[in-house]
């Protein structure tokens, strides 16, 4: 697994719109709310909450200090 991961969203022009490396622990209860798996207090997850327009969007992991491994990205809609 990828130890420390970044994740980062683009739009579709290749705009970064916003990006995480470690997680907040004031996100496990929305996390919770839409069954995504729960995550340790000190955690280095990457996880985003983010409201945006319809379009299209990607979603770029990669490791801190060049880390490499493999990763796991899951959308949820929040209601």
């Amino acid at each position: 697994t990828l130890v420390d991961p970044k994740l980062e969203i683009y739009d579709a022009s290749g705009t970064k719109i916003v990006e995480n490396d470690n997680w907040s622990a004031t996100l496990a209860d929305t996390a919770a709310s839409v069954g995504a798996f729960a995550l340790l207090a000190n955690s280095r997850d990457a996880a985003l909450l983010v409201t945006l327009p319809p379009g299209a969007y990607s979603a770029q992991v990669s490791g801190i200090a060049n880390g490499t491994g493999e990763a796991l990205v899951e959308v949820y809609e929040v209601p």
